[in-house]
Parts: C-alpha cells; sequence; structure tokens
C-alpha cells in the first residue's frame, strides 16, 4: 500500500513539475533568461545550448544580451534564435547579441492567459487520473483481501488529501502567471 501512496505522489508531482515548467515558457513581456531554455547552437557541428556558448544577462527588463565566448557564433546564435520563433529579432554590434523584448498587446497577453489556463487543466486531469489509478489499485488490494476496507478507505483519504494539495500549487501557479501575463 506504501509502495502504491509514493507511487501516485510521484505521479502528480511530476505532473505539477512539468506544469510549473510550461508556464515558465509563456512570454510575459518582460525579459527572462528561461525565454531562451530549450534554444541550441550549432558549436561547430554539435547542438549545444546557448547559454553554454555566450555569457547570458539581462541589463533591462525589455533586453535580453548574449555575449558569445567566441565572437564567430555571433550569426549562428541569430539565426538559432530566429529559429526558434519566439518573437524575438536578434540585433548584433560585433560582440554580444542583444534581443528586445516587444511590449505584449492586450489580445496577445489574453491569448498567453488562454493558454496558461490550458496548461493547467491538462495537469488537473493529470494529477486527477493519478488519483484515480491510485484508487483503482486499493480497490484491486481489497478485493484481493491483501487489505480491509478500513485500510482501503484510510488509502483513498490519503490520496485524495494529494489531490488536494497538487490542484492547490496549481491553482496558486497559475495565479501567479495570470497576475505577470496582465501586468503592464
Amino acid at each position: 500500500m506504501k509502495e502504491l501512496f509514493q507511487e501516485t505522489e510521484l505521479k502528480m508531482k511530476t505532473s505539477v513539475d512539468h506544469f510549473h515548467d510550461d508556464l515558465k515558457h509563456l512570454r510575459t513581456g518582460r525579459a527572462t533568461l528561461s525565454m531562451l531554455d530549450g534554444i541550441t547552437v550549432d558549436y561547430y557541428g554539435t547542438p549545444t545550448p546557448i547559454n553554454q556558448v555566450a555569457k547570458l544577462s539581462i541589463p533591462d527588463p525589455t533586453t535580453i544580451l548574449a555575449q558569445p565566448y567566441d565572437s564567430s557564433l555571433i550569426p549562428v546564435i541569430e539565426k538559432a534564435i530566429m529559429q526558434a520563433n519566439l518573437g524575438l529579432n536578434p540585433a548584433s554590434d560585433g560582440k554580444v547579441v542583444r534581443l528586445p523584448v516587444p511590449p505584449l498587446t492586450e489580445e496577445r497577453r489574453r491569448e498567453i492567459v488562454k493558454r496558461a489556463h490550458d496548461l493547467a487543466e491538462a495537469t488537473r486531469n493529470a494529477v486527477r487520473q493519478a488519483r484515480r489509478e491510485g484508487n483503482d489499485g486499493l480497490k484491486a488490494m481489497e478485493k484481493e483481501k491483501e487489505i480491509g476496507e478500513d485500510d482501503e478507505r484510510r488509502g483513498m483519504d490519503e490520496h485524495q488529501k494529494l489531490h488536494d494539495h497538487y490542484i492547490g500549487e496549481i491553482n496558486q501557479a497559475l495565479e501567479h502567471k495570470e497576475q505577470d501575463l496582465m501586468t503592464v
């Protein structure tokens, strides 16, 4: 029963962690280094994360600065950023690549909030599914007489508490992201 409980919690936690990662990648109109996560640069034939070939910084809230360790990589970095389809237009002066982050329109903000709500709902469904699978496991154990009815009920209550905890975490993260997005 303990293994089943740990497995259920792991599934829920994994779903929520994935949701947090997805929220990081939603643009808010402010410059964040997480916007560049997942962008790889062709570094002498090897796909390499951009943060390993350039020093990334945020000099002001609307600009990301990428200073390559090797200045011959500037065109490659610009190309990688353009191909990432982030809506950013890189500009270089021969030494650094500047990425101005344009402000979001009200309509675009609403679209991103809607996307965040969709991600939250998908994550809630994953958490519910993990609870359902855990409860089904408890029912099967009770049917096989491995545990009693009281243990089954206690296990289901524990699964419900876990469910409520992770759903609350999802709602809190969504609310925080929504405030971030709607702040001009």
